[in-house]
C-alpha cells in the first residue's frame, strides 16, 4: 500500500458545502477546498474522511444487490452440486461427476465471495486503515486458484479414462445436465442483473464459476446425446477436456487480475502519463513526480503524488484545481497529493 501520514485532518462544512482538508506530509500542511461551483461536493451520498480513511454512505460497488445476487446463485448452485454428484455416481458420467466438482468449488467459492463482501464494509481501523476492502481480492484470486486445480483434476480423470472408456447411462445424465445447466443460467442470470459482473473482481470470479458449470453442463448434454446416438463413449472424456479448458481460460484472466491489484499495479483503465500531462497544464505547476496510482479493491482506486509549483503560487488554489482534474477526468476520489516549492528538500525516492 501506499501509506500517507494524515495529520491534524478536519472537514469544514458551510451553507455551500465547502470542504477543507488538511494533510501533513513531511511537515508539509496541503489544504483541500471543496465547493459546489468547483463541482467537488462531498453530500451524504458520498461522506468523505480521510481520518482513518471512513467511507461512510459510499459503497464502491458494494451494493446489497451484489449481496442478493451472490445468496440466490449459492443456494442454486449447492442445490444442484447435489444432484449433479449423485447422477454421476448413478450414472458413471465423468462429466457429470467433474461438473459436479466444479460446482462443488463453485458452492465453496461463492460462500466465500459473499463473506468477503460482508467483510469489506468493515469500517477501516488502526490496524487496518483501509478497511477490509482487499478481503474481496483475497476471495477472488483463491476463487481463480480453485478453478485451475479443478480443471487440472478434469484432465486428468478424463486422460485415465480415455483408453478405456466406460459405458455411460446416457439418457439420464442428459436429464441431470439439462436440469443443471437450466439452474446455472439461472444463477448467472441472477449476478447479471443483481450485481456487477463487469467491474468488481469478486462478484466477476464468482460468476465465471458459474459459467463453468453452464459449459459443463452443456458439455455433458453433448457427450449424451453422442453416447446416445452412436454409442461412442470416449465422447465423455474427451468433452470433460474441452469443458477445462475453457474453464482455464476464464480462471486465468481473474488470476491475472488479482494478482496486479496486490501488486499495486496500476488500474487497467488508467494511463499515468496523462495523469501527469493533466496536472502539468494547471497554471503554476513546474513538476510532478512520485505519481502513483493503485486500486484498493473492485471500483476503487487511489492516487498520490508530489506537484512542485512556483515559489509564489497559491497551493491551495493549485491543489483544489488537482483534485478535480483527477476526479472529473479520471474518476479517482481518493486522491493526496503533496505541494512543494523549491524551498522543500527531500531525499530520493525509492519507488
Amino acid at each position: 500500500m501506499n501509506n500517507h501520514s494524515h495529520q491534524g485532518h478536519t472537514h469544514e462544512h458551510n451553507e455551500h458545502q465547502e470542504h477543507y482538508e488538511h494533510h501533513d506530509h513531511n511537515q508539509h500542511q496541503e489544504h483541500h477546498e471543496h465547493n459546489d461551483k468547483q463541482k467537488h461536493v462531498h453530500n451524504d451520498r458520498h461522506g468523505h474522511s480521510h481520518s482513518g480513511h471512513s467511507h461512510s454512505g459510499h459503497s464502491h460497488s458494494h451494493a446489497p444487490n451484489n449481496k442478493k445476487g451472490l445468496l440466490i446463485a449459492l443456494i442454486i448452485t449447492g442445490g444442484i452440486m447435489f444432484l449433479e454428484f449423485f447422477g454421476g455416481l448413478v450414472t458413471g458420467s465423468l462429466a457429470l461427476l467433474s461438473d459436479s466438482g466444479h460446482m462443488l468449488s463453485d458452492t465453496a467459492s461463492l460462500a466465500l465471495s459473499l463473506v468477503a463482501m460482508i467483510f469489506a464494509v468493515k469500517p477501516p481501523s488502526l490496524k487496518n486503515s483501509y478497511g477490509y476492502y482487499r478481503f474481496e481480492i483475497m476471495a477472488a484470486l483463491f476463487n481463480g486458484v480453485t478453478l485451475f486445480v479443478i480443471a487440472g483434476f478434469i484432465i486428468w480423470e478424463a486422460w485415465q479414462r480415455f483408453f478405456e472408456p466406460p459405458a455411460v447411462a446416457s439418457g439420464t445424465m442428459m436429464i441431470i445436465a439439462a436440469v443443471g445447466l437450466l439452474a446455472n443460467l439461472i444463477s448467472a442470470w441472477s449476478l447479471m442483473r443483481k450485481s456487477d459482473t463487469k467491474d468488481n473482481i469478486n462478484i466477476r470470479s464468482a460468476y465465471l464459476h458459474i459459467m463453468g458449470d453452464a459449459l459443463g453442463s452443456v458439455g455433458a448434454l453433448l457427450a449424451g446425446l453422442i453416447m446416445n446416438l452412436f454409442s461412442w463413449y470416449v465422447a465423455d472424456p474427451i468433452i470433460s477436456v474441452l469443458v477445462a479448458l475453457l474453464i482455464l481460460r476464464g480462471a486465468w484472466g481473474v488470476l491475472k487480475q488479482a494478482f496486479h491489484i496486490l501488486m499495486e499495479g496500476t488500474p487497467v483503465s488508467v494511463n499515468t502519463n496523462d495523469i501527469k500531462e493533466a496536472l502539468l497544464k494547471i497554471d503554476g505547476v513546474e513538476d510532478v513526480h512520485d505519481l502513483h496510482v493503485w486500486t484498493i479493491t473492485s471500483g476503487l482506486d487511489a492516487l498520490s503524488g508530489h506537484l512542485l509549483i512556483k515559489d509564489h503560487a497559491d497551493p491551495h488554489s493549485i491543489l483544489q484545481q488537482a483534485i478535480i482534474v483527477v476526479e472529473e477526468n479520471f474518476a479517482i476520489q481518493h486522491t493526496t497529493l503533496q505541494i512543494e516549492n523549491s524551498s522543500l528538500k527531500h531525499g530520493e525516492l525509492r519507488v
